[in-house]
């Protein structure tokens, strides 16, 4: 369980545009460092884009942060590849150490920089990831291994930079870790409960889009 207060150093802030990588619909998935100050606003980290603004940002994703922890992991299933060598493989805009969806609560709320943000949902990882890679199999291995990252929301706009901290300032709720989220809505776990999935449903913290999923799951 995370200490209140803590802080945890930002080894990269990191943005991209919509390009061509080679598939059919192009892509922002591709990210690299921001070398200074960057202003933080409610859709994001300046200079970020999403090319698929239906299924990819909006208030509730406005920044994807990735355990820069499960690199070593990627690393040993997958072999060294380019993308592992630094943050930014997996298309996040924040990469920290000591974070991980384990320990992370739903509605847990950061400082970073100047900026406030609030945890507001796992991240579902989609073919882009896998093309990204060259591996058909990586979005397969991402839901079982619970290795996905998680989306925040800016409750208060800013600026920060790389090699700031980190601050926890407020727990969210600790039955919810995004691990256990991501268990129930994308890889089955306790998905025939359904008392679980209209604890979700009401989650007011919860991003609409999941819990949309959780009542999607209840009708079926």
């Amino acid at each position: 369980m995370l200490a209140r207060p803590a802080d945890f150093e930002v080894l990269a802030l990191l943005s991209g545009g919509v390009r061509d990588f080679g598939a059919p619909e192009p892509s922002a998935i591709a990210k690299s460092p921001i070398p200074g100050p960057v202003v933080i606003g409610t859709l994001g980290l300046m200079g970020d884009a999403q090319a698929d603004r239906v299924n990819h940002g909006g208030p509730d994703k406005a920044i994807h942060h990735y355990a820069f922890d499960h690199y070593e992991s990627w690393r040993s299933e997958l072999g060294e590849h380019p993308l592992l060598a630094a943050p930014g493989g997996f298309g996040e805009n924040i990469s920290t150490l000591g974070l991980t969806e384990e320990t992370v609560w739903l509605g847990d709320r950061f400082r970073l920089g100047t900026a406030l943000i609030e945890v507001s949902h796992g991240r579902q990882p989609c073919w882009k990831l896998g093309h990204h890679f060259g591996r058909a199999d990586l979005v397969a291995r991402v839901v079982r291994s619970n290795r996905a990252g998680w989306y925040c929301r800016v409750l208060e706009p800013g600026q920060a930079v790389a090699g700031d901290n980190l601050t926890l300032v407020e727990r969210g709720l600790p039955e919810w870790s995004l691990a256990r989220l991501f268990a129930v809505l994308i890889a089955g776990e306790e998905r025939r409960d359904p008392a679980v999935l209209r604890e979700i449903a009401a989650l007011p913290v919860l991003a609409e889009v999941w819990r949309l999923r959780a009542r999607e799951l209840l009708r079926a």
